[in-house]
């Protein structure tokens, strides 16, 4: 099993933090990065080569990681040396990948099995499988629904449940078929031009844990509740 870490951002949300650090190389708790969490769960769950798209900062990434030989993995490395989205670096990497391979960005914690969303994916048979968590929103308002002037339908304060992805992937191959090496390309594109295409993506639906680090905010919360997950998060690590 192989997986792409998608490590190349500059992290301006995250500032002041990113200031220095790249974002995947922020410390969780006081001992470990995001990055070092994520490979050592791909480790745990059996991926054996890791590639990591880097960029903004990517020599420390290098540095820090190295080969991957403290993981029990193979890791090499695919320079973006101006942005190119989410999906763009596979592009520029596709003659180096195998025919299914998991796709991550470098910034997610979460207890995901990363092993099963790929079975998933390979046993779909599918183009594309996206990780997908529940999300709610509590609307303040009372909500209308209107036609030619007229309102049809009325809600009180509704709660609206949505899913949204994880920037966690499935991914085959050959959907990077239509697309040039070297452009900028971003997963809302390749999402709905797979739509467009008739090629509907499968959803691995999950419950778990899962926190996108983005802002400030979501750091400090990290940090704050990385005590109590340490033991499910990181599986065979000694305390």
């Amino acid at each position: 099993m192989h997986a792409v870490i998608l490590a190349g951002g500059k992290g301006v949300r995250l500032r002041p933090y990113t200031t220095t650090l790249p974002k995947p190389l922020v410390p969780i708790g006081d001992r470990y990065s995001i990055l070092e969490i994520v490979l050592h769960q791909l480790a745990w769950h059996g991926f054996r080569t890791v590639t990591i798209a880097i960029g903004h900062l990517g020599h420390l990434i290098r540095s820090y990681v190295g080969d991957g030989g403290r993981w029990g993995m193979t890791i090499d490395y695919a320079v973006e040396h101006s942005p190119l989205g989410t999906i763009g670096p596979l592009l520029t990497l596709r003659d180096r990948l195998p025919d299914d391979f998991l796709v991550m960005n470098g910034d997610v914690l979460t207890d995901l099995d990363f092993a099963d969303l790929l079975t998933a994916h390979l046993d779909g048979q599918t183009r594309l499988t996206v990780a997908t968590y529940p999300r709610q929103v509590n609307i303040d308002f009372g909500v209308l629904k209107t036609l030619a002037g007229q309102v049809v339908e009325f809600a009180e304060k509704p709660t609206i449940d949505y899913r949204v992805s994880m920037g966690i992937y499935g991914v085959a191959k050959h959907v990077l078929d239509r697309y040039e090496p070297g452009l900028p390309l971003g997963f809302d594109e390749l999402v709905l031009d797979e739509l467009t295409y008739g090629n509907r993506p499968r959803e691995y639906a999950f419950d778990g844990y899962w926190l996108d680090i983005g802002r400030p905010d979501d750091y400090d919360r990290a940090n704050a509740e990385f005590g109590a997950l340490r033991s499910v998060l990181l599986q065979g690590v000694e305390a």
